[in-house]
Parts: C-alpha cells; structure tokens; sequence
C-alpha cells in the first residue's frame, strides 16, 4: 500500500463524501464535513508533531492524521458526543501512533533478526587502533584533572560522585557560586583537551 505525502485538506475533502454514502450517515453532512475540515487545518501539525514525538517516521504520521479526521467525521455523522472533541481527537491520535510505533518496533525487529544472523560473526569488541587512542584520552584527561588546583579536583570528584552543588558545597564550607565557578573552569578545560585545543 503507498504511503501518502502530506495530507491536504483537499484530499481529506475528497474522502468525506464516501463515508456520507454510508447506512448510518444522518443529515448535516455538509456541516460536519466543514467542521472535520476547520478541525483538520487547526490541528493537523501538532497532531503530526504528537506523532513524531514517538519517533513515528513523517509517512506513518500523516496516515495517523488522516485516520484521526476519518474517525472523526464517523463519529460526528453517528451523532455521538462532541464534548471535548480536542482531547477525543488527540486520544485517538495517541492510540493510533502507539499502535504504529508497535508495528515498526515489530518490522525492525524482524529486519534485526534476519540481518543479525550474519552478524554473528563479528567482534564487537574495540579494535587495537580504538583500544590505543580511549587509552590516550583517558590519560590525557586525567593529567589535567590532576593537573587541577586541589579544590576544583575535589569539586569535580564529589559531583562525579552524584553530589549536588549545594552538599559540595557544604562538604567544602565554600559558596554555591564557588562550586559553580571551579566546576565551570575544570569541565571547560577538560573540554578543550579532550576536543585537541590543548
């Protein structure tokens, strides 16, 4: 099945008149099909931003959208309710991408496993090369950490340690806005080594 592009208005539109074929289609077409429409222009991109929020590609996305409008207009032709139709509609957007997001999960993991196969061969591990060049980063970095004066090493190591700025400071009796100060120049130094600037 070909994925749509965007979905226009029109071609929501040209939909519409299908479903007011339907046995249980009721008077007001007219109305309901400019209500879907104005509804659609408004709420089309953050239902599509929605979507992708949960990492559905941009095609699956504007299928969501345009179901979410179908769905829409048979519910408002069935006559049901129309209390909160901007939370009805992103529920049923919510629901549908989740079900996608599944299906694609499913896909690759599908694709994963056929292709893994002929993975299975390969070292993951770090190659010599690799291995060498983390060795002489880690030794690079840790020269200027002892290269530090003793309380920016000590505010470094504690916050490492997951301690906030306020317990290193209390642990060091020094400010908050010390903390931050020695924190700030050792993370940037350690920055510009580790980019080659040093």
């Amino acid at each position: 099945m070909e994925r749509p592009g965007q979905t226009s208005p029109a071609e929501l539109a040209c939909d519409l008149p299908l479903l007011a074929s339907l046995p249980e289609a009721r008077r007001g077409a007219g109305e309901i099909e400019t209500e879907v429409m104005t509804l659609f222009e408004q709420y089309r991109a953050p239902l599509l931003r929605y979507a992708a929020a949960f990492g559905v590609p941009v095609p699956d996305a504007e299928e969501i959208v345009q179901e979410v409008f179908l769905s829409l207009y048979r519910h408002l032709r069935l006559g049901r309710s129309r209390r909160n139709l901007r939370g009805w509609i992103f529920r049923v957007a919510h629901n549908l991408t989740l079900r996608q997001r599944h299906a694609n999960k499913r896909l690759q993991e599908l694709v994963d496993r056929d292709s893994g196969i002929a993975d299975l061969h390969i070292d993951p591990s770090p190659g010599p090369e690799e291995s060498c060049a983390d060795r002489q980063r880690q030794q690079r970095l840790l020269a200027v950490v002892r290269s530090l004066p003793d309380r920016e090493q000590s505010c470094l190591r504690m916050r490492a340690e997951g301690l906030r700025y306020r317990e290193i400071a209390k642990a060091l009796g020094i400010s908050l806005g010390s903390v931050s100060m020695h924190l700030t120049r050792s993370l940037a130094r350690l920055i510009r080594v580790d980019g080659g600037q040093a």
